[in-house]
């Protein structure tokens, strides 16, 4: 391994673990979720389904100064790509898995701002070797500034780590407009004649009302005194050091004013206060800025930028803004890090350390990461986008990292590894955050015990992971070749028996599972005492709950909509290695069924990963206003829209024909309808007769697909797929049942619409 230590991710080449399991496996799965069905034949109807929960509302994230406008939801004549899920493609890795494209003269994406301000972050792809700038338009007008951007710190390659292609395509770049915008201005990013390095394609743009540049305290020397070149072109370096070395010796601050500052070298910071101008202000320029051992603390870094220069990842390299100690009591706070490899990777003695309010944007690595003897350190408050690794990771290496806590901070786009790592230590916590969109060889939230090097302290303690949000998180590993669940807990190098409570947490469009429970290392160590108490999960791609090693967990108040496949995968390796238990804590509802074939993995949702909710492919009926022509008791139209394959619809007995119609919204694109009947094999196989018809505006009805026969059988998971003819475009969507040999009503637990 490289002499900093440095964590790189090799997961065991598995075999695809259908190879390994019968389906039989499945059978042993410990699932008390189900719920009654109406069986064929049958004199008596199910009970209603228990009301559920109140809404779980998981992490805000972070509190930060800026209003972040998606490209793809702007005005534009671009191209608009994605979504996509697929390792290795830009659209991958943009937020949202879409961004916009401008490669003609003349394009362009504009923004209407919703909140003042007076600057902009934009997050952009060029093709590999370009550079260039845009023209920046403000309502109307082009300014005499424009964007300038560059492929420079873009296609990072890590051959080094199994599974990884090409990645880290996206990167950003800051101007100061000049000028206060109000709410409702226009900003327009276009390519105009001069525009060079194109195409260019725009992920998002983040529009900031930035104060004026502080003043300098009373109590602090200011750098240039000691002759620090503002302008950047001169090495500061021996300026600041000078500038520490009095500063020390008279009890005072150190003041960074406005300007660019060229580090070559680390500054010796122990017991000082940096502080600087404002992070869009004062610029500290240097790929390895501090490094400590030992430290005795006391360190505060504050208010300035940290631009690195860093274009490959070397993990034999300590490329990082902040390496080793800051040592006790030290604070981090209101720093703007981009371009370095790692922004914070703390080794040794970080007791009570606080690190609150930061941006950390487009390392080749992780954004932060504790390794290990960490004891109370607070990460809170930070936004860290588009990082070449983990987003935040606790790594206890040589001693566990103790009591420490990720709290309230915005993790998007880590396109390599998971949004947010614990891997192993004692009593830590996760709590409030917000994570979206991991591309690749990771999850949104992983609770480990992936050693990576020894001497490695496995998880102990209580680990508490509560009122977390989950956007988009998940990844297909091509080492596992299996999907990673949107929250995995990874028993890899050693079981996991002590306390993981899981509570509050919000898990949307997962491109495959929301949980896993997973042995990475192929050991099959078990995983005990985890607890999920209150979970939302909504459009997941395949399933609820991945199991793939021995153990169980109890699962109470999880709702879930919009379940691609099943509601709980059980296929443990490796085979032989005993099943998982999920255990009904009462409260849960929508994914009581369970995938039967281990010899296959489920396929996501519509064959998209994107899940139900990838704009444009998911399900465009969830949720939708219904109607129908009658309904048997409590089993009412919207039973069939919920996303809950378990409730259902029923028409009014002996009365064909009846009628089911669903109003889109608007009128769209569809290709094909799925219907469901609810999974049990109570229900026994039957055939509806039905027709499909549309209308634009629910008058006027013409038929899509003539009346036909649709066979549910239970064995195949009681769905029917009907096509509908190419270029369908339609608002209301109506479904005519004339005929049903298994009970004298037209049926539905789902009604589901796709647009391809």
């Amino acid at each position: 391994m490289d002499t900093h230590r440095r964590k790189t991710h090799h997961p065991p080449r598995r075999p695809v673990i259908a190879r390994l399991v019968a389906a039989a496996a499945v059978c042993a799965t410990a699932v008390a979720l189900a719920s009654p069905a109406h069986a064929a034949g049958s004199g008596h109807h199910a009970k209603p389904a228990a009301a559920r929960p109140a809404a779980v509302t998981g992490g805000q994230g972070a509190s930060v100064p800026f209003t972040e406008y998606e490209a793809e939801n702007a005005a534009t004549n671009g191209t608009v790509i994605g979504p996509d899920y697929t390792q290795g493609t830009v659209a991958s890795e943009a937020s949202g898995r879409k961004a916009v494209q401008l490669s003609g003269q003349g394009q362009y994406v504009e923004f209407t701002l919703t909140a003042p301000a007076n600057a902009v972050d934009v997050s952009y792809n060029l093709p590999q070797g370009s550079s260039g700038s845009l023209a920046v338009y403000v309502n109307g007008t082009r300014i005499s500034k424009t964007l300038p951007v560059t492929s420079k710190y873009s296609y990072i390659s890590t051959p080094n780590i199994g599974g990884s292609k090409t990645h880290h395509f996206f990167d950003d770049a800051r101007m100061l407009l000049g000028q206060n915008l109000q709410a409702g201005a226009k900003v327009r990013l276009q390519v105009d004649s001069d525009s060079t390095g194109g195409p260019f394609t725009i992920d998002l743009a983040d529009f900031e009302q930035v104060a004026a540049p502080a003043a300098q305290p009373s109590n602090a020397l200011s750098v240039t005194d000691y002759g620090a070149d503002p302008s950047g072109q001169g090495d500061s370096t021996n300026a600041f050091d000078q500038a520490i070395s009095a500063a020390r010796s008279q009890g005072k601050e150190v003041w960074i004013p406005q300007g660019v500052f060229t580090i070559t070298s680390p500054l010796p910071v122990d017991g000082i206060t940096l502080i600087g101008a404002g992070d869009w202000y004062s610029e500290l320029h240097g790929t390895h800025l501090i490094d400590m051992s030992g430290a005795q603390g006391d360190v505060k870094l504050e208010n300035f930028a940290a631009i690195g220069e860093v274009t490959t990842r070397n993990d034999s390299s300590p490329d990082n803004f902040v390496n080793g100690s800051l040592g006790s009591g030290s604070v981090v706070s209101g720093l703007w890090i981009q371009h370095e490899k790692v922004g914070l990777w703390l080794e040794g003695t970080n007791t009570d350390l606080q690190v609150t309010g930061n941006r950390i944007l487009d390392t080749t690595a992780d954004g932060i990461n504790i390794n290990g003897t960490a004891t109370g350190a607070v990460i809170k408050d930070n936004y860290i986008r588009n990082t070449g690794d983990d987003g935040l990771a606790m790594w206890s290496l040589y001693a566990p990292d103790t009591d420490d806590s990720f709290v309230d901070n915005t993790v998007v786009q880590p396109n390599l590894a998971n949004g947010i790592a614990l891997y192993g230590g004692k009593d830590l916590t996760v709590q409030g955050n917000y994570v979206a969109d991991t591309n690749a060889l990771g999850s949104g939230i992983a609770i480990s015990n992936q050693a990576f090097l020894q001497p490695f302290n496995p998880l102990s303690g209580t680990i508490t992971v509560a009122d977390n949000t989950i956007e988009r998180g998940g990844a297909m590993n091509p080492n596992w070749n299996h999907p990673m669940g949107a929250l995995r807990v990874d028993s890899y190098d050693y079981a996991i028996s002590n306390p993981v409570n899981i509570t509050d947490t919000v898990i949307k469009d997962s491109p495959y599972s929301a949980f896993e429970f997973v042995s990475g290392g192929g050991h099959g160590y078990p995983i005990t005492n985890v607890t999920v108490n209150g979970a939302s999960v909504t459009n997941t791609g395949t399933v609820v709950v991945q199991n793939e090693t021995q153990g169980s967990a109890t699962f109470s108040n999880v709702t879930a909509t919009g379940v691609g496949a099943a509601g709980v995968y059980n296929c443990p390796y490796p085979s032989g290695s005993g099943t998982f238990a999920v255990t009904d804590g009462g409260g849960n509802s929508g994914w009581s069924s369970v995938w039967n074939d281990c010899s296959t993995w489920p396929t996501p949702n519509g064959g998209n990963p994107g899940g139900g909710g990838t704009p444009g492919t998911g399900n465009l009926a969830l949720h939708r206003p219904v109607s129908d022509t009658g309904h048997q008791d409590v089993y009412v139209a919207s039973n069939a829209v919920d996303g809950d394959a378990n409730t259902y619809w029923e028409s009014t007995d002996n009365a064909f024909p009846q009628s089911f119609t669903v109003d889109l919204g608007s009128t769209q694109a569809v290709g094909r309808l799925v219907l469901k009947l609810p999974p049990s094999n109570a229900w026994g196989t039957r055939t509806q007769t039905l027709s499909v018809l549309g209308s634009t505006d629910g008058s006027a009805y013409s038929t899509l697909v003539g009346s036909k026969g649709y066979t549910f059988d239970p064995a195949s998971g009681n769905t029917a797929t009907v096509t509908l003819p190419a270029g369908t475009s339609t608002r209301y969507l109506r479904l005519t049942f004339t005929g049903n040999t298994g009970w004298p009503a037209g049926q539905l637990s789902e009604f589901e619409a796709y647009a391809q």
